[in-house]
């Protein structure tokens, strides 16, 4: 069964934006897929501005490990956020930037508790390039302008959908997994959605939402 098929018991494309919008506004996680002819994987993404220690955790233990911050270009700019490389020469173009950690309030960095304080100091309307080390254990990730309609990435997507819920435009994103570590497909995540109540939706679902409201997003 293809991806659509596969997710018709989560409602038409509208409703599964709406549900993950609905999801966010309330604290919760969203599961997120791109294009079956792109990763074809799916990410847990969180709002910045609810997130907890036990959802760090969460995703930390089920997923790849490598938790991203997605911020628009904007505030990575505030921060002075390099790329990570000069050449960036990966597949789909992902646009990370240096790691980083809070310089005040953690420890080692590495604890569910520590990237969360990373992540509220990176992620802050007042924060400064000197609020944060670099390297660290927190993986910035630039979304690109124009959101899905210009690039059709997680990145764009945890930040459209931000904007779009009404939030502050900063999500967490990571990569789902399979216990024995092998990435996690549509029928899995569709299963992990159903078992941690979390609304799925596709990046195709958000442009057609997008394209029908007309939403202009930062």
């Amino acid at each position: 069964m293809n991806q659509l098929s596969l997710l018709a018991e989560f409602g038409d494309p509208i409703t599964r934006v709406e549900n993950a919008l609905s999801a966010l506004k309330q604290g919760r996680g969203v599961l997120l897929l791109d294009d079956e002819d792109r990763e074809n994987e799916g990410d847990i993404i969180y709002a910045v501005e609810s997130l907890t220690t036990a959802q760090m955790a969460l995703m930390i233990r089920e997923c790849s490990g490598i938790v991203c911050l997605c911020l628009t270009d904007a505030q990575a700019n505030k921060l002075e956020l390099p790329p990570m490389v000069t050449n960036n020469n990966s597949a789909n173009q992902t646009a990370f930037t240096v790691s980083i950690e809070a310089k005040e309030g953690v420890t080692t960095g590495v604890s569910a508790q520590d990237r969360v304080t990373t992540i509220k100091t990176a992620a802050r309307l007042d924060a400064k390039p000197d609020d944060l080390a670099r390297p660290g254990h927190v993986f910035p990730l630039r979304a690109r302008a124009g959101g899905v309609l210009a690039r059709r990435g997680h990145t764009e997507g945890t930040v459209d959908l931000m904007q779009m819920a009404g939030l502050m435009p900063a999500g967490v994103l990571c990569e789902l997994t399979n216990p024995d570590g092998s990435m996690a497909k549509t029928p899995e995540i569709i299963e992990f959605g159903r078992v941690h109540n979390m609304p799925v939706l596709t990046i195709e679902d958000m442009v057609l939402y997008r394209k029908q409201y007309d939403l202009k997003l930062a």
